[in-house]
């Protein structure tokens, strides 16, 4: 793997139950039964509704030098890429980084407005992370989801670091964080409740 000098972390919103969205997924309900309109308002309401309150951890998450996401994270085509799609987030998205899509299907790499490039990844997690590694130019590396795609990489020992942010409602059922993952032994490194939500970031000891 290449030689690298940032951490490779977990960074994603939760519902007290572990979910990071409920059943039945749509393009019209991307985070399906979410307890509101399918948008995922209510799970990412502390990024949008309390910014000045939640700075720091917004901060920390475009400090990495590059991104992985699986591919329902970046949208709801299935099969070939048999339609234009660039990701829900219109001509200019957040992450102003390269990001790495996993994907069963081959396409060229997407450059967006604002310095995100998407790049998609047929040949497994590992070559993302190798290939997001030498994209981030020795920042950390962010594993953003959904919980499938951490799953993998907490089961594949690749994760160093969790933060979790912790929405104070639970869903029931629907994609589940921490689902067929081994035991893990964490180490608390901070926590911080806010108005919405509870930050949690753990270290990976095994």
């Amino acid at each position: 793997m290449t030689a690298r000098t940032g951490k490779v972390i977990c960074d994603i919103t939760i519902s007290a139950d572990g979910c990071s969205a409920g059943t039945d997924q749509t393009e019209e309900r991307p985070f399906g039964n979410d307890g509101g309109d399918g948008s995922g308002e209510r799970l990412h309401g502390w990024m949008f509704d309390h910014p000045e309150e939640n700075r720091a951890e917004l901060e920390r998450m475009g400090a990495a030098g590059a991104f992985v996401m699986g591919r329902n994270m970046f949208g709801p085509v299935r099969g070939a890429w048999d339609r234009p799609w660039n990701g829900w987030w219109g001509d200019s998205p957040p992450f102003h980084a390269p990001v790495f899509v996993l994907t069963h299907y081959e396409r060229e790499p997407q450059p967006m407005d604002g310095g995100t490039t998407f790049h998609f990844v047929t040949d497994g997690i590992e070559s993302a992370l190798e290939q997001a590694h030498a994209a981030a130019g020795g920042a950390d590396v962010l594993v953003l989801g959904g919980a499938t795609t951490v799953n993998q990489y907490l089961a594949a020992g690749l994760i160093e670091e969790l933060r979790l942010h912790i929405v104070p409602f639970t869903l029931g059922a629907g994609t589940r964080l921490f689902e067929g993952v081994p035991p893990m032994e964490l180490e608390q490194v901070t926590s911080r409740a806010a108005t919405s939500v509870t930050h949690l970031t753990y270290r990976v000891v095994s």
